[in-house]
């Protein structure tokens, strides 16, 4: 399910974002010891600072790296958000920031090393669980921000709260729902958390319905994985991912590996189709990283999944 978060890694260029994490930071210190009312002026000026300059860095070749430094950032977002608790542009940023960095860098590290320690892979993807409902939670303050009483509104008529969203919601509305889904997807002895999966999934049409191009298909990725598992009248489930395949390829423009290998891990493998499945990862593996530099740290991750789920083929398909 989560297989569709996998290109949503964040830019600027390396350097130029962490010297301007560090001015912020430094910023936010002298504002703490400042009077109230500057203070407030000063928190609110850093916040929509840091919130506009972005929470990671997308065109950078070096995951290793940026795996170590979005944890500064994030804890730079949660020390602001601590100041200035309602600011929107902060709390859109870690939902988006803590679920890219929960599943880039700490749940797809899992699977390789189950094998090897199943006890370390099971931390890992129980970290993973913790930072996705941390994100969901900033997303859904987020929406309580712009669209007072949502929270209470979700839980008691879905269907009524989601014709208060617009358009203008649908970054905060995808962000909530995909850290909520993927949480979900690592709760499965969580009754509790299993209990909301109509409400994500509420959320996620709603965007679905708002703006079905929103960040070049990220959505459409989303249900290839998503649609794959759940039975919809009228439509085989392995149908309804092909068709959010097709969407998701087409408003990408054939530059992003996310789709094909959510389509092969999705489909592929409970069809048993091997042929299939080899072809997807390769065409993932041929995405030319330098065509969209800033796609090329989501590319380079998704493409390290590819190669991995190529060297366990015989692990997924009978003889």
């Amino acid at each position: 399910m989560a297989n569709g978060l996998e290109r949503h890694l964040l830019h600027p260029a390396r350097g130029i974002h962490a010297m301007r994490a560090a001015a912020l930071a430094l910023l936010l210190a002298s504002a703490l010891n400042s009077g109230c009312s500057v203070r407030n002026l000063a928190v609110n000026s850093i916040g929509d600072a840091l919130a506009a300059s972005g929470s990671g860095f997308g065109s950078d070749d070096d995951p290793q790296l940026i795996a170590a430094a979005a944890p500064f950032s994030l804890k730079l977002i949660e020390s602001v958000l601590a100041e200035s608790p309602g600011h929107q542009g902060l709390l859109l940023a870690a939902a988006q920031g803590f679920t890219q960095y929960a599943y880039a860098f700490v749940h797809l590290e899992a699977d390789p090393l189950e094998h090897r320690d199943l006890a370390a892979a099971n931390a890992l993807r129980e970290r993973a669980r913790r930072l996705y409902l941390r994100a969901r939670d900033y997303g859904m303050r987020g929406l309580e921000a712009k669209r007072p009483g949502f929270s209470a509104a979700l839980r008691a008529d879905p269907a009524l709260a989601m014709r208060r969203l617009e358009t203008s919601d649908v970054a905060l509305v995808y962000w909530t729902a995909a850290s909520w889904a993927a949480a979900i997807s690592l709760s499965k002895d969580r009754p509790d958390v299993i209990a909301d999966l109509g409400l994500m999934e509420a959320l996620m049409e709603r965007a679905l319905q708002l703006d079905e191009s929103y960040d070049h298909g990220a959505i459409h990725v989303f249900f290839i994985s998503y649609a794959a598992s759940r039975p919809h009248a009228g439509t085989s489930p392995h149908a309804r991912a092909r068709e959010h395949f097709e969407r998701a390829v087409a408003l990408s423009q054939e530059k992003q590996a996310g789709p094909y290998v959510a389509l092969a891990e999705a489909v592929c493998i409970a069809s048993q189709d091997r042929r299939e499945f080899e072809r997807l990862l390769r065409q993932a593996l041929a995405v030319d990283i330098e065509a969209r530099p800033q796609w090329k740290l989501a590319n380079l991750v998704v493409q390290r999944r590819a190669r991995w789920l190529l060297a366990q083929a015989d692990q997924f398909f009978s003889e």
